[in-house]
């Protein structure tokens, strides 16, 4: 027979679930209380009428701070909200050149080029070569290389200029 287990609770264990004998205790006004029983320290919360929270269980001996469990939570929660509104998804956009690219539809793609490190994705330059274009490489190893070049204070290369197959690639990131 298994024996069944509690399921485990999320977040900081709190009042009576803490299972340490003694605690480093924080009181309501941020004060450190020192080295305390547990019993002691869940009476001094429950005479304040607030929630004895271990904040740092790791710790020998954990660390509690008695506050109101509820506002805690809540708080922790605004605060997990905030940092995943700020967090950027990096993309990777394509940029896609010939080796006889006409001087101004170059000068068009370098201004998407440093429009997408504004943003903070990354480009990945593609060249493709056609039919006799592939016995010229050279040309366009030279075209990768002034890309490289004119980007180089917005922009660092993450990997190398490389064949593959009949494309040229160069991956540009954001510094």
């Amino acid at each position: 027979m298994k024996s069944t287990q509690a399921p485990q609770k999320d977040g900081p264990r709190i009042n009576r679930e803490i299972r340490a004998r003694e605690v480093q205790l924080i009181d309501a006004e941020g004060h450190n209380r020192g080295v305390v029983q547990v019993p002691d320290a869940q009476q001094i919360a429950d005479e304040a009428g607030l929630d004895l929270v271990e904040i740092v269980p790791t710790a020998t001996p954990p660390v509690c701070k008695i506050l109101d469990y509820g506002k805690f939570r809540f708080l922790e929660q605004k605060k997990a909200a905030e940092a995943r509104k700020k967090q950027k998804v990096v993309e990777i956009k394509e940029i896609k050149l010939r080796p006889g690219i006409d001087e101004h539809d170059y000068d068009t793609k370098m201004k998407a080029v440093r429009r997408f490190f504004e943003e903070g994705d990354k480009v990945k330059v593609t060249l493709r070569f056609r039919g006799r274009e592939m016995a010229h490489q050279d040309i366009g190893y030279k075209l990768l290389e002034r890309v490289r070049s004119e980007t180089f204070g917005i922009a660092k290369v993450e990997i190398e200029p490389s064949m593959e197959g009949r494309q040229m690639v160069m991956i540009l990131a954001p510094k």
